[in-house]
């Protein structure tokens, strides 16, 4: 006869008390083998972090960051430790002495005066002009990769002409409505370099602007400027940071080339690219002349030319 349990009944079911809890030893070895890759991974870095230990490891990278702060320091304290650029009291074109260890120019001038003051003035265009084309092409590539449509057609079709036109017939049709001088080439400079900073923000803002955190940010109403300047802009400033880097000695060589031609720098000024032009008449005679100036511009350009590189090598986040 089978007795049936009324409904609403309950029998207690014994269960053994204060088993240990048994662990496999696949579980226990997968534990011990995450905790071995934490231990030799290490704590968690920030991206600037990790960004400088590649850049470290970088030799060519280091060796240009040494040249621009070398440069810098000569910027900073060379004019104290040199003589007056414009004193005409040595010998014409006197080689190398003890005296003037870059011997003097045709109007008795220290050479070394003159190579470490056109190195600061060729730091100081190059940063300035930089800071200003920066500012150009992350604000038009802001414009026409965020609202797109007609904005972004107008502006890029401009940017596509003056891409078209040779960089160097732009800058001297520049310096001839501007003039010479020191603001002169600045604006110069600055005007005909933003193009490829724009472009590149636009592409940034393009891939970015329709990510979810974008749509959700405006969907909970946070402010348009906001956005681009908290959500955005951080997002697209990479690519901006190498070219910056790349971009400075890029004026700088660009600034010596416009003097050079007789459409930059003034005379007297201490100009790098003014000092080549004025040497090529007593090359022969007087090599020291074109030699100094040119070193001066083939180490700063260098040392922010590795410099950029090693920032994009460290700034990609696709080779770690």
């Amino acid at each position: 006869m089978t007795i049936e349990r009324p409904l609403g009944s309950h029998e207690s079911v014994p269960r053994a008390t204060n088993e240990p809890d048994v662990v496999d030893d696949e579980d226990r070895a997968l534990v011990e083998g995450l905790d071995a890759t934490l231990a030799e991974v290490g704590p968690s870095r920030s991206l600037g972090a990790d960004a400088w230990r590649r850049f470290k490891r970088n030799k060519l990278a280091m060796f240009g960051l040494a040249i621009v702060a070398l440069l810098a320091l000569v910027a900073l304290i060379g004019p104290f430790l040199v003589q007056d650029p414009l004193d005409t009291a040595g010998i014409s074109k006197e080689s190398p002495t003890n005296q003037h260890l870059f011997g003097t120019d045709r109007l008795g001038r220290d050479v070394l005066a003159r190579v470490v003051y056109g190195m600061r003035l060729s730091l100081f265009i190059g940063l300035v002009a930089t800071a200003v084309e920066t500012l150009i092409g992350v604000l038009v590539g802001a414009l026409a990769g965020w609202f797109k449509g007609i904005v972004d057609t107008v502006l890029m079709r401009f940017v596509d002409i003056l891409l078209g036109i040779p960089y160097l017939v732009l800058a001297l049709v520049m310096v001839a409505i501007i003039g010479k001088g020191i603001t002169a080439v600045i604006i110069t400079l600055a005007v005909t370099a933003w193009l490829q900073t724009a472009r590149t923000v636009r592409a940034g803002f393009i891939t970015v602007r329709d990510l979810e955190y974008v749509e959700a940010a405006k969907a909970v109403g946070v402010p348009t400027r906001r956005i681009i300047t908290r959500h955005v802009l951080p997002n697209v400033f990479q690519p901006v940071i190498v070219l910056v880097a790349v971009g400075i000695g890029t004026a700088i060589l660009a600034e010596a080339a416009l003097s050079f031609l007789g459409v930059g720098i003034k005379a007297p000024a201490p100009s790098l690219g003014l000092m080549i032009a004025e040497s090529r008449s007593s090359f022969a005679s007087s090599p020291h002349l074109l030699f100094f100036p040119a070193l001066g511009i083939v180490l700063t350009v260098l040392g922010f030319l590795l410099v950029g590189d090693g920032l994009r090598d460290a700034l990609d986040v696709k080779d770690t």
